[in-house]
């Protein structure tokens, strides 16, 4: 709030000081806006009371006045009554009065240092909150489960609910789009196991039970939880993205009042494209994680194809295969779960975009880590 726009500046500020008795008067004219004030700020903290009891503020020769004005003659006002003498301002216009009245209101003490916590019950807060926290987002994420079965269950009764051509859409861009990444990964990966198995069993005379190694581990584990981890960073995160703009951009409560659930319009086609694709790019990841096995067996090993091949089918049984692509379905359902659940999360903030897509990467990565371990316990329980 300032009257420098409205009011020409005219000359410099001055301050005159007239001791009456007990009373000291103190008269300032001139413009008090900020561009003209330059020293007068110490000249007026440094004004003396000398043995006066009582200050006169007198600021009726004032011309102009901005905050930065208010606030010198504000805090003056203050220094004098904190020395226990009486301050009487005096000649101020309804205008400049408001002005100082405004600063004043915004003169508010800082808060106090807050005393330094104990290190070992800050660790226990911290802990705490952590924990529910976790309680908190563990059972929201349990409703969102519940809520997105009974949307499937409403949709597999009715399926002409289903949006086709947004399902088709994500499974193009979660699917074949991921083609070139998870391929390339799960080469990679069957090369560095082939080759850390051969030197490890060279010591032992082994080197063709390598096949043996890349073919469980490939089939077993790596293609299906390398594919999955790669699906949650590149997808899940994706998902959580686009729900969360359309969530800042407020589409998400146009698409409710217009009658619209967003359940069936952006989570379902999500999750299923993700249920079906993964089991398809599971298998995408086996194969090429065999060849990076196959390859690096011919380069190091002089292990033909047609012997990896048939070593392979020694090594490996159906079970091996079907184990991994059983888990690839219910882990693509988690990816696109977390995904979305977190996307919906999101304020009215772009900041919340970032965090929200960051927490759904994390989430799902350590979702099927887990899901993968309870896979692994069940299925040697079983004795697959």
């Amino acid at each position: 709030m300032t009257r420098a726009d409205a009011i020409p500046v005219p000359g410099t500020p001055w301050i005159e000081t007239k001791p009456q008795g007990e009373t000291l008067q103190i008269t300032l004219g001139g413009a008090w806006v900020t561009q003209s004030l330059d020293g007068r700020a110490g000249a007026l903290d440094a004004t003396p009371a000398g043995g006066a009891r009582q200050i006169t503020l007198d600021i009726a020769a004032v011309e102009a006045m901005d905050t930065a004005g208010a606030w010198l003659v504000y805090k003056t006002a203050r220094q004098f009554r904190a020395q226990g003498l009486t301050v009487e301002l005096i000649g101020a216009g309804k205008a400049t009065a408001s002005l100082i009245e405004t600063v004043a209101k915004s003169d508010v003490p800082c808060p106090p240092q807050p005393k330094p916590e104990n290190a070992f019950v800050a660790i226990l807060l911290r802990l705490g909150a952590a924990t529910i926290f976790v309680l908190r987002e563990g059972r929201d994420l349990l409703n969102f489960l519940g809520h997105t079965t009974i949307v499937l269950a409403r949709t597999a009764l009715r399926p002409t609910r289903l949006r086709w051509t947004a399902w088709i859409s994500h499974m193009e861009q979660a699917g074949l789009n991921a083609m070139p990444i998870v391929g390339l990964i799960s080469f990679l990966i069957g090369v560095v196991l082939a080759y850390q198995g051969a030197d490890q069993l060279a010591r032992f005379g082994a080197q063709i039970f390598t096949v043996n190694l890349v073919g469980v581990g490939v089939l077993r584990e790596m293609g299906i939880l390398l594919t999955a981890i790669m699906v949650a960073g590149r997808s899940g995160s994706a998902f959580t993205a686009q729900i969360g703009t359309m969530t800042v951009n407020e589409e998400v409560d146009a698409m409710r009042a217009i009658g619209l659930d967003p359940m069936e319009v952006l989570v379902l086609p999500r999750v299923l494209a993700l249920i079906v694709v993964m089991p398809l790019l599971t298998f995408y990841a086996d194969i090429m994680g065999l060849l990076g096995g196959a390859v690096m067996a011919t380069a190091t090993l002089d292990i033909s194809f047609v012997r990896f091949a048939r070593q392979l089918s020694e090594a490996v049984t159906m079970w091996s295969f079907w184990i991994g692509i059983i888990k690839a379905p219910i882990f693509g359902f988690v990816i696109g779960l977390v995904g979305c659940y977190e996307g919906l999360k999101v304020s009215r903030s772009a900041e919340s975009v970032g965090r929200q897509t960051t927490r759904a990467v994390v989430e799902a990565v350590f979702l099927v880590i887990v899901l993968d371990a309870l896979f692994s316990i069940m299925f040697s329980y079983l004795g697959i």
